[in-house]
């Protein structure tokens, strides 16, 4: 699933690690996601769109879910 996080991290000015703390994951838990290693559950979707003020379909595409 392709996701905007690095983008949006961007914009907020915001580390891995910032946005780690913020939703409780490991930098390497966002470092995944961000490559697309990993696909966060449902809550981990949503702590993270809530922190860039965005809707989950904001940052993450689902286009490519069969």
């Amino acid at each position: 699933m392709k996701n905007r996080i690095k983008i949006e991290r961007a914009i907020k000015d915001i580390t891995q690690e910032d946005l780690a703390n913020l939703v409780g994951v490991t930098r390497q838990t966002i470092n995944a996601i961000e490559k697309n290693k990993y696909n966060p559950s449902a809550v981990l979707a949503y702590k993270i769109a809530k922190v860039f003020n965005k809707t989950i379909e904001e940052v993450f595409d689902f286009s490519d879910e069969k």
